[in-house]
């Protein structure tokens, strides 16, 4: 069975949607501690999964930056896509998942093979998290207080218990924070 990660740019009072200008992987120039950090994210995973939307806006960057870290992580690594509208995925390595959302990510956890990385894709993560398939959370916490937006869980999703993992602060003033979501 394959682990299942979600991996988020979050803000410091919990918002991964991004309604404000905050996304800036480094404020006071470190760029290289924070491509780190991502890098660490998602080492363990050989495979992304991703609501359309987010794989729309990673088609549209990623392909045309293959030189940095992330680019060439994912033009290699195995992209599922959860759409019932898309498709063709028009980038190497991708596949659309056109069933219920959280049937086709219990499928793909009850495959073989390494983890599951999921990024982004807030109403995607939002149902895995509320069926419990996720077994860790990794959060890169950039130093802001956005006020608004969707948050890691939907409202009512609760989760009681998560283990520390790791936690480390980058020089970008980003905080890398991995957590096991355990039963107790």
């Amino acid at each position: 069975m394959r682990r299942l990660l979600i991996t988020e740019n979050i803000t410091a009072d919990g918002r991964i949607e991004m309604l404000d200008e905050w996304f800036n992987p480094a404020p006071d120039g470190g760029i290289q501690d924070w491509l780190e950090g991502m890098e660490c994210a998602g080492a363990s995973s050989n495979a992304v999964v991703l609501g359309r939307q987010t794989f729309e806006d990673f088609r549209g960057y990623w392909p045309q930056h293959t030189d940095e870290p992330a680019g060439a992580y994912l033009e290699q690594v195995q992209k599922y896509i959860v759409s019932s509208s898309m498709t063709d995925p028009e980038w190497r390595n991708s596949a659309i998942l056109s069933g219920d959302p959280v049937e086709e990510v219990r499928r793909l956890k009850d495959s073989d093979g390494g983890d599951l990385t999921l990024s982004g894709s807030i109403t995607l993560a939002h149902a895995v998290l509320a069926a419990g398939l996720v077994d860790e959370i990794r959060m890169l916490m950039f130093p802001v207080v956005q006020g608004r937006g969707k948050g890691l869980a939907a409202e009512g999703t609760s989760i009681p218990h998560l283990e520390l993992i790791e936690s480390r602060p980058l020089r970008s003033g980003v905080v890398l924070l991995r957590y096991a979501v355990t039963n107790g």
